[in-house]
């Protein structure tokens, strides 16, 4: 029996082991991954923010009260959100990049532009309903500008400000985060930002980039069903743009170098592959985590020992004069933007959290972009682990829908928060529907393994789909004539 016949209908996770070579996690069975959906419980009040994003999504909702356009600063407000204990010098570097913010956001009222800042910046271990209340703000209902703006941009590493307050705040604001390790990164990305949006690029480039390496379903899967659809979609509705797709024996580090920063870098990216991961303690775990691995890798029969860097694309392969101006990309990888302290997946398994790394992380490659004289304005990808069912559903097949939206309202214009609200829509969904399951479980209801671990791990890929940069950068092309 072959290897791919003996997974045959198993659930396929991104992710290569950098230092071992073999796959972070191996195919699971519906049935394993079903148990430990049933083991996992959600607090109330997430249940209860899910539940009412899901029911209030119609055609027209995203995120924002009735009236408010959410495409619009002026009309939806922007904040910034400020770690405790925040050192001076940030708040200093981002200078130009509030300023530039808050004449934006204050067209109308001078309360659409917030920071939060001293005491009212987020508080360690705070719960994000503590923090709302402190802000007069009622959990669980639409964003109000009155009350606080709809764009958040987080300012702190992931220990300061969790990664789950940011999920559980994306599930009704547009929020991205920034971590930088000198004051100097955060001054050179408030630069770009700023630059970029008062001189925009006039390319409207797009490339879809899909590895597709041998005898490995999973960058099969996405490169069949995620990237080829979402290159055709795009191209269709887009005409005004120039749309690639760079799939399968193209798709090698070294044409990925043209894609960010070389000759060929285009004003958006969206790449599939292989995350590369590491163990807790490995000491390429922090610069390389997240990085993409590419065609070279020839796929894990032939290969079966370490992975070298020559394999894959890290922060340290962005050259020094890269021409990054105006970019937006999509890294759909394992750890393609960060990596938290404990396995979001495992706990369930062993009722305890698993250390994965010595604290939680924003991932080198989206800082080295966003940081760099000649930098990208946002990085949207993978906290943990990244499924196939976030993009193929059993019985069905492809289903592409939110990702196909989100792409089209990006070359369309939308900021990049606003964008990538159908995939907040779609974590509220799936986590109604899942909790609904479990509950008729509790009621007798023969358990639908594949049905479970479908809804979950779908669940989880959107919720763990954030913002690396400021959520209200939009591409940085011209305006169309």
């Amino acid at each position: 029996m072959s290897e791919q016949s003996r997974h045959e209908g198993s659930l396929y996770v991104n992710g290569v082991n950098g230092a071992s070579g073999g796959y972070l996690l191996p195919p699971l069975k519906p049935a394993i991954v079903a148990a430990l959906a049933q083991g996992e419980t959600l607090e109330p009040q997430e249940v209860r923010a899910l539940t009412a994003r899901y029911h209030q999504a119609t055609g027209t909702f995203f995120g924002v009260v009735e009236g408010v356009d959410p495409a619009k600063l002026a009309e939806a407000g922007w904040g910034v959100i400020f770690a405790h204990g925040v050192d001076p010098a940030v708040r200093e570097a981002l200078e130009p990049l509030l300023r530039h913010r808050q004449q934006q956001a204050t067209v109308q009222r001078e309360r659409y532009y917030q920071e939060y800042i001293g005491p009212s910046a987020y508080r360690p271990g705070e719960s994000l309903g503590d923090f709302l209340v402190r802000q007069n703000v009622t959990p669980g209902q639409p964003a109000n500008p009155e009350r606080m703006p709809y764009y958040l941009l987080l300012v702190g590493d992931p220990e300061a400000i969790p990664y789950r307050f940011q999920y559980l705040l994306d599930v009704v604001y547009a929020v991205g985060r920034i971590h930088f390790d000198t004051p100097e990164e955060y001054a050179q990305y408030a630069h770009n930002v700023v630059s970029t949006e008062l001189a925009p690029a006039p390319s409207r480039r797009a490339v879809f980039f899909g590895v597709q390496n041998p005898d490995d379903r999973a960058t099969g899967l996405s490169a069949d069903h995620l990237v080829a659809p979402l290159a055709r979609n795009a191209a269709a509705a887009t005409p005004d743009w120039s749309v690639t797709a760079v799939v399968g024996a193209e798709a090698t580090k070294a044409r990925l170098e043209t894609l960010l920063g070389g000759d060929e870098t285009p004003a958006f990216l969206f790449s599939a592959s292989h995350g590369m991961g590491f163990p807790n303690g490995d000491p390429r775990q922090l610069a390389h985590q997240g990085a993409l691995l590419c065609q070279d890798w020839p796929g894990p029969v032939a290969w079966s020992t370490s992975i070298p860097p020559s394999f894959y694309l890290a922060g340290d392969d962005i050259y020094a004069d890269a021409r990054l101006s105006g970019l937006v990309a999509f890294f759909f990888a394992c750890y393609g933007a960060g990596t938290p302290r404990t396995d979001d997946f495992a706990i369930q398994s062993l009722g305890l959290p698993t250390a994965i790394a010595p604290h939680a992380f924003v991932s080198r490659l989206p800082q080295r972009l966003l940081a760099h004289p000649s930098g990208a304005l946002a990085v949207i990808g993978h906290v943990e682990r990244a499924w196939t069912y976030s993009f193929s559903w059993p019985r069905i097949g492809g289903q592409v829908d939110a990702y196909d939206s989100t792409v089209k309202l990006l070359l369309k214009g939308a900021p990049v928060g606003f964008a990538i609200e159908y995939l907040n829509d779609r974590y509220a969904a799936l986590s109604t529907q899942l909790e609904s399951e479990k509950e008729d479980i509790a009621y007798g209801k023969v358990r639908d393994d594949v049905a479970i671990s479908s809804l979950w791990t779908a669940r989880n890929d959107a919720r763990n789909s954030v913002i690396i940069g400021d959520p209200a950068v939009r591409l940085g092309v011209a305006p169309r004539a």
